[in-house]
């Protein structure tokens, strides 16, 4: 059976698991529509379209 021989201490287990805490950028793509920067498969805030339809009346100013 597997087990440890010798306890893992705090440093190595830390520097084990410093690489899961980075953030990485969320997909981000042009509306076709606007030309705004929206997260991918979503409504477009600026102009309410989503894969061209009219998902949302949003009123320009």
């Amino acid at each position: 059976m597997a087990v440890p021989k010798k306890k893992v201490s705090k440093a190595r287990r830390d520097k084990r698991r410093s690489n899961n805490w980075k953030l990485r950028l969320p997909g981000m793509v042009k509306c076709p529509k606007c030309g705004e920067y929206v997260l991918s498969h979503r409504v477009c805030k600026a102009c309410g379209y989503y894969d061209g339809k009219e998902v949302l009346n949003v009123e320009s100013k």
